[in-house]
This record gives C-alpha cells, sequence and structure tokens, in this order.
C-alpha cells in the first residue's frame, strides 16, 4: 500500500526513513495490517539496534549470509547495502561468499557467518560442534542477538522472497554494484 495511504503510520515510517534514508517497501506491505508493521518495526528495532554486544556491521554480514542461505535476493542487497553503512568495508562485502577461505574475515567471524548460513536452510545444518564453536569465540548474551539477528531475517526472508517486495533504489544501485551476479539476481524484486 502507498505510503500517503497509511497516515496513522506515517511517525513510524518518518522514523525508519530517518534511520536508513528510505522507507523499505516490506514495511509498507505491512502497513496493510498497521499493528504487525509496529510490532515487527519494534523488534528489528531491538535486534538490529545499537549493541554494546554484537557490532551493527557483523549483525549485518550475519543477515546476509543468513538470507543468501535462504535465497532472498531482496534481503541480501537490503543487508550488503546496511553493512556498508555500519561500518564495513565494501571489500568484505564482496568476499563474504568466501569468508570460510578470505583473510578478510577473522577465526570468530567464519564461525558465526557458518552458523548464519547453516541455520537458514531447511532443514538447519548447525551442528554440536558447530554450536561448540560459536560458544568458544561469543557470550551466551551475543549467542541470543546472533539468533534474534539470523531469526528475524528468517521472516524477512519468506517475506520478501514469497511477495517478491520491490527493491529501492539505494539497495538495488548498491547490489548492482558490490554482489556478484554468481550469487545476486534481482530481477523477481524489480518494479518493472
Amino acid at each position: 500500500m502507498p505510503r500517503d495511504k497509511q497516515a496513522e503510520l506515517e511517525p513510524l515510517f518518518t522514523m525508519v526513513e530517518e534511520a536508513t534514508g528510505y522507507v523499505p517497501n516490506s514495511l509498507l506491505q505491512m502497513g496493510v495490517w498497521p499493528a504487525l508493521a509496529n510490532a515487527f518495526t519494534g523488534l528489528a528495532a531491538t535486534v538490529l539496534g545499537p549493541s554494546e554486544h554484537v557490532p551493527a556491521d557483523l549483525k549485518q554480514m550475519i543477515a546476509l549470509v543468513a538470507s543468501q542461505a535462504a535465497g532472498c535476493q531482496y534481503c541480501m542487497a537490503h543487508t550488503a547495502h546496511s553493512a556498508v553503512q555500519a561500518g564495513a568495508a565494501p571489500e568484505k562485502i564482496e568476499k563474504v561468499w568466501e569468508f570460510e577461505s578470505s583473510a578478510l574475515f577473522s577465526d570468530a567471524e567464519r564461525v558465526v557467518l557458518g552458523i548464519a548460513r547453516d541455520s537458514a536452510q531447511v532443514p538447519n545444518a548447525v551442528s554440536d560442534a558447530d554450536f561448540a564453536a560459536l560458544k568458544s569465540h561469543y557470550s551466551e548474551r551475543q549467542i541470543i542477538e546472533i539468533m534474534g539477528v539470523i531469526s528475524i531475517f528468517g521472516f524477512l526472508n519468506r517475506w520478501n522472497d514469497t511477495l517478491a517486495t520491490t527493491l529501492e533504489t539505494s539497495p538495488l544501485k548498491f547490489g548492482k554494484e558490490h554482489l556478484g551476479p554468481s550469487v545476486w539476481d534481482p530481477k523477481k524484486h524489480l518494479d518493472e
């Protein structure tokens, strides 16, 4: 539903726009059910907002890898764009698919990105050994926050991929410039 037809959500849209530079089309879709848009935004702000436990750029890389594993092109563009806005180097985003072997990633990042990839699959492919490795690098509080990121993107991946949500200009442009065509094909999410 167009933004101008959702006057009751304008304060929410303004807040999101101030934080991201645009209102995601997925949020405009949720606005058809205002209680959902409000509840989702509250959860997303809690999970993805500033934290002293998990850096914002790492949260977005976790979301990016989980979204790639789930096949959501919309969320891949959003999270890649957001990771760089949060401080990740663009070359790190371009190499995120090679996190297991690239020198750009620390051992702790390799472990958490592997968890993101494997937990986004159906069925979940995280093993006891994977989780033990996660615990060797992250506290219980950090693990809960990491799982919050993966879980919220489970919702968003299904939402945006099923509804073929149209990509906004900023994430689309970023995706075209930084995500490789071997893993990113946004044609389902283009407004043509």
